[in-house]
Order: structure tokens, then C-alpha cells, then sequence
């Protein structure tokens, strides 16, 4: 009903502004005709002063007389007996106009609208938004959907694949060998069997219960999400919920969990955590570049206009042509790009440093896509960087450990 009262008010005043543009139109002609009419008055009374004074003759003065006089009675008519015709022509054009809009209007609405149906308020529609995100793929239907899409892995040595078959009996045997579990889902990984390696690093979280880390729950996620083309399932979202439960403020978890609040169509929700998000971090975390890439849209679907980004200092992993074309990247564009990203943070700890942090995640995600050699260089180069000091030493050795290449 409220549609339909804003639509009549605004024909109304369409058709207002119409007819006073009409009018003041009419206006304009009469006094355009009255002004005619003192001109040719003026000039017959100048041919009176002309012939007096000799510069005209009679016969000139006469002839004047009588086309001055015709141009002045038709001045008078119009002016004495209006166009009728005209009136209902106009009268008309109006009545044409206002139906045109309002017409114009409903027939539009019945188009692309929903007639019959009530105005749909806000809170219906963070129900309707709600009512989706529940019923989204979950991580199996998500895998099977981008498989296809995904890189497939550079061919690898017999020798290897023999290795992984051992590996994945002994695993078998031994469901809750930590270090068998935490070798085969780097591994599966590296080889391109995303959802065998989500299933190993379930069951190190789930080996490890609470002695599970938030590393080891984020290198999960990172999995689940990788294996999805980028997409958060409910699964993922769950984790990242408990890594934010036992750690508020873990920035990785924090970027998933805005990226989930997005990807459901809340904005509203997903704005202010990654705004806070890059208040908090570091200028070397991993997820600043790609926030700041992708926060403007969120802040305009969020209602958000004059949102500014804070300073930053540093060059960061990705360039602003990669965050540009982010959202229109296939799976394995996206793949390609965390490569990227991956090579561009190493190369950045390699010249410019960077906390003991940025290098355990640098080392843990080299775990997650298979790279165990790089991985163990990293490693090795951090505890050069950080020696003599026990509680970054301590945390890259857990990162070791994450990403299956020992102590």
C-alpha cells in the first residue's frame, strides 16, 4: 500500500509541475499579444505624426493605416475570443501526460515489481538473507561443484606416490598418529586431493582436541576453503567460530568470518569487522591487502559512502590490479593468486623482515600447498632471524610441526 501512496503523490506532482509549465506557457503568449497590440497602437499614432510633419503623404499614411490596423485586429482577437480548440487541446495534453505517468508507472512496477504482494521491510529481508545462508551448499557440495576448476598439481615422481600410498595405510593403521595425520594432509594437499587432505587435518583437529591449536584449526579452514573455490561453507564457518570463541581477536579468523557475513549478503555485519580488522592489524598481515581491496564494495552495499581506508605503510602482497580482478577470477585464478601472494610475503620477510608471526604463517601455508622444501628453508631462515629469542623460536617450531616438517 505504501507504494502505491508514493507513486500517486509523485504523479500528482509530475502532473502539478505540467500544468504550470502549461500555464505559465499561456501566459507567456497573451502577454506576448498584448505587447503587440501597444506596438501597433504606437505606430498608428506615429503615421498621425508623420503625415502632419510631411513625411509621409496621404496616400502613404494610408496605406500604413490599413496594414497596421489588420496586424491589430488580429492582435485583438486572439486576445479577446482564445482558441477554445486550444484550451481543450491543452486540457487534454495534461490529462494525456498524467495517464502517461501514472500508467507509465504501474506498468513498469508490473514488470520488474511483484504486484500484490506487501511492501517487504527490512526485517523481512535480513530474514529472507538469513533463510539462505542456512540453506547454502555445505563444504561436500561446495568441493564438487569447483573440483573441475581447480589447478591440478605439476605430475609427481613414482617414487613419491608410492611414499603416499605407505603413508596413507600406515595412517590407516594408526588413525591417531598425530605426525602420520599431519604428513598426509600437507601431502594430499600437494597433490591436489583437497578433500582427502580436509579429512586428514579434521582428524589431526579432532585428534588433538584441546591441545588443538588455532593454527591448526585455521590450517584447516584454509584447506576447506581452498578446496571450495574460496567459499566459506557452514563446516568452515564453524571453525572459525570456535578459533574466535577461545581467540577474539585472531586476525585470520576474523578476515574468514567477515568474508562468511559477506558472502551471505551481509554487508551490514561484514563491513565493521574487517574496518576494525585493518584498524588492528599489522600492515604485514597476510589478509590486509586483500580487505582493503574488497572493503569499499562491502562499505557501499553496506550503506557506508564515505568510508576511507586507514594508513598503511609497506608495499603490499598483492597488487591492486590482482585485488581489482579478484571477484571475477576462477578457482584456479584465485589459486594462482595465493601463490603469488605466498611468493611476494616470502620475498618481503626475505628482504625486509617482518614479525616471528608473519613467518610462521608463511611457513604453515607453504605446508598447506604441498611446498615442504620451501617450507623447511623458511623455517630454517627464521630461526637464523630469530635466535635468542625463545618465544618467537618457540612459535616458528610450532609452525613446523604444522606444516609436517618436524622440529
Amino acid at each position: 500500500m505504501t507504494f502505491w501512496i508514493i507513486s500517486t503523490a509523485i504523479a500528482l506532482v509530475v502532473a502539478a509541475l505540467l500544468i504550470g509549465a502549461l500555464r505559465a506557457a499561456r501566459l507567456r503568449d497573451v502577454d506576448a499579444v498584448a505587447s503587440d497590440i501597444a506596438v501597433y497602437k504606437d505606430q498608428l499614432a506615429e503615421v498621425e505624426r508623420d503625415l502632419a510633419r510631411g513625411i509621409l503623404t496621404a496616400d502613404e499614411a494610408d496605406a500604413v493605416r490599413i496594414e497596421v490596423s489588420r496586424r491589430l485586429l488580429e492582435a485583438d482577437k486572439r486576445t479577446a475570443a482564445p482558441d477554445t480548440d486550444q484550451k481543450g487541446q491543452s486540457g487534454l495534453g495534461i490529462a494525456i501526460v498524467v495517464l502517461a505517468v501514472v500508467a507509465g508507472g504501474i506498468g513498469v512496477y508490473a514488470w520488474l515489481g511483484a504486484p500484490g504482494y506487501g511492501d517487504l521491510p527490512m526485517q523481512a529481508r535480513l530474514q529472507a538473507l538469513e533463510a539462505a545462508r542456512s540453506d547454502r551448499p555445505n563444504q561436500d557440495a561446495a568441493e564438487a561443484e569447483v573440483r573441475s576448476e581447480l589447478p591440478s598439481p605439476a605430475p609427481a615422481d613414482p617414487a613419491f606416490l608410492t611414499l603416499m600410498e605407505q603413508l596413507r595405510a600406515a595412517v590407516a593403521e594408526r588413525p591417531d598418529d598425530i605426525q602420520g595425520l599431519t604428513f598426509l594432509a600437507q601431502n594430499e594437499a600437494r597433490l591436489g586431493r583437497y578433500a582427502e587432505a580436509r579429512a586428514a587435518q579434521q582428524q589431526l583437529v579432532a585428534v588433538k582436541g584441546d591441545q588443538a591449536t588455532a593454527a591448526d584449526r585455521l590450517t584447516l579452514v584454509d584447506i576447506m576453503v581452498f578446496a571450495a573455490g574460496g567459499y566459506v561453507s557452514p563446516e568452515a564457518e564453524a571453525v572459525v567460530k570456535e578459533v574466535l570463541r577461545e581467540d577474539p581477536g585472531n586476525g585470520a579468523a576474523r578476515y574468514y568470518f567477515g568474508l562468511t557475513e559477506a558472502q551471505a549478503g551481509r554487508a551490514d555485519r561484514a563491513f565493521p569487522i574487517w574496518a576494525r580488522l585493518l584498524e588492528d592489524s599489522p600492515p604485514t598481515a597476510p589478509w590486509v591487502p586483500v580487505v582493503r581491496g574488497e572493503i569499499f564494495d562491502v562499505a557501499f552495499a553496506a550503506g557506508v559512502t564515505n568510508y576511507e581506508l586507514p594508513a598503511i605503510s609497506g608495499q603490499p602482497a598483492l597488487s591492486q590490479d590482482d585485488i581489482n580482478a579478484a571477484n571475477d577470477m576462477t578457482p584456479q585464478e584465485r589459486a594462482e593468486m595465493v601463490q603469488g601472494m605466498v611468493g611476494r610475503l616470502a620475498d618481503r620477510l626475505a628482504i625486509e623482515g617482518g614479525p616471528p608471526e608473519d613467518w610462521a604463517r608463511l611457513i604453515g601455508t607453504l605446508g598447506v600447498l604441498g611446498d615442504l622444501p620451501r617450507a623447511a628453508a623458511i623455517a630454517r631462515e627464521a630461526e637464523d632471524v630469530f635466535a635468542g629469542n625463545p618465544a618467537a623460536l618457540e612459535l616458528i617450531r610450532g609452525a613446523r610441526v604444522q606444516a609436517g616438517i618436524g622440529e
